[in-house]
């Protein structure tokens, strides 16, 4: 660390003051959630958040982000921060007094705290401007949830808002349950897996189910393909670098009588490192063909990527652990024992600069981290009290790394 202990207690003081303010938000936030890359509402509840911080905002043409500099006192290198924005397709089921006011769409994955909570951190650090050697882009994203809306937002200049490419970014994310209010998890290297998708068409001929012999059933060879997956990723891939494949869905068919021309299987594939994310293609569409063929059919793959693995700078892992601790203490910060099998479009930022992606703790105090709903789901609750924490995480480490210098 480069800042002082009176820094970081400084900062974690002013964001536990801010509390009550960035509650609001987050619940105004959290009444009015929207989806996808175009959030009106959400966007100008940000604009009017920032619009007395003294910062320099734009807007995204693609897409409804705000980008937003915050120039220190004195001449320095860039950094990033992140929030995104976008909610779910949910109905909210959770209980909330302030749920949201918008059929079948839900802020699920806590991305209103971390809104809230990347305003906090811009407040923070615009309290200190004078000494911060260089400036901080603050980066509000839509489109998370899938619509990679990170990388549009790196085409349309994020990276380079501040005039210089910054030279380190930060995110961090909240979970509902599995980690404490509060507890700041991280690990270097891979944090969370590349994940993609696969549309598999079986093409057979169709006919009458009593005598198959006359039809080329898809269902069977589908069935046999999906057990060759799973032997697959056994027995192709490391044990220590695997490969999760799961069909979620398979569709063949029209009644019990009659045998369809087609089985279609769709698939979620997860990967945990840029080399093994590379060669899955391939090696699944050659077992999905070799089975095919063996039976006298086809099949077509249409295999679509994701988001890329979330890989941590290790130097940027053991700055989060320091700062951490020195403001919240010892046991505040924890190294996450492995990934997590989650993807998220915050790799896109981490494939052009070093940074770090931590998890946040915000399992609902009096409920058990083990059991309370976890993210995505309808009955999801987050801890307000960890907008005291997010905060002053983040504006921690945009010192700290400005500090630095380049």
């Amino acid at each position: 660390m480069t800042i002082s202990p009176d820094t970081l207690a400084a900062l974690r003081s002013d964001a536990a003051a801010q509390l009550p303010s960035l509650v609001e938000l987050r619940r105004a936030l959290h009444r009015t959630p929207e989806i996808g890359l175009d959030l009106p509402t959400t966007q100008q509840l940000v604009l009017d958040a920032i619009a007395l911080l003294g910062l320099e905002v734009s807007t995204g043409s693609g897409l409804s982000s705000v980008v937003a500099v915050l120039r220190g006192g004195r001449p320095g290198p860039a950094v990033l921060l992140r929030g995104d924005m976008d909610a779910l397709p949910v109905s909210e089921d959770s209980g909330e007094p302030f749920t949201s006011e918008r059929d079948g769409v839900m802020h699920a994955c806590g991305h209103d705290l971390h809104v809230a909570g990347l305003v906090g951190a811009a407040r923070l650090l615009a309290d200190r401007r004078d000494q911060l050697a260089g400036d901080v882009v603050l980066m509000f994203q839509p489109g998370e949830e899938g619509d990679h809306g990170a990388r549009l937002m790196i085409e349309e200049g994020v990276l380079d808002a501040a005039g210089s490419r910054v030279v380190a970014a930060y995110a961090l994310h909240v979970v509902s349950a599995v980690q404490p209010a509060g507890l700041v998890a991280s690990r270097p290297g891979t944090m969370l897996a590349a994940a993609d998708s696969v549309v598999v068409t079986v093409h057979g001929r169709g006919g009458h189910g009593s005598m198959p012999h006359l039809a080329a059933d898809p269902v069977p060879v589908a069935a046999e393909i999906v057990l060759a997956l799973q032997a697959m990723v056994t027995r192709q891939f490391d044990v220590f670098d695997p490969v999760v494949v799961t069909v979620g869905k398979i569709a063949a068919g029209t009644t019990h009588n009659v045998i369809g021309s087609t089985a279609v299987l769709e698939a979620t594939v997860r990967s945990f490192s840029d080399a093994t994310h590379a060669v899955v293609p391939e090696r699944l569409t050659r077992v999905v063909e070799g089975i095919a063929a063996a039976h006298g059919l086809t099949a077509t793959v249409d295999y679509r990527r994701g988001y890329p693995v979330t890989t941590n700078a290790p130097a940027e892992v053991d700055r989060v652990s320091g700062l951490v601790r020195g403001m919240f203490g010892e046991h505040a910060y924890v190294t996450a024992p492995q990934p997590m099998s989650g993807a998220e479009d915050f790799s896109y930022v981490l494939q052009e600069v070093p940074g770090v992606y931590v998890g946040l703790g915000a399992t609902p105090v009096g409920e058990d981290p083990a059991t309370a709903p976890f993210n995505h789901s309808a009955q999801a609750r987050f801890a307000e009290e960890s907008l005291a924490v997010g905060p002053a995480v983040l504006a921690a480490l945009a010192m700290d790394r400005l500090a630095e210098g380049v």
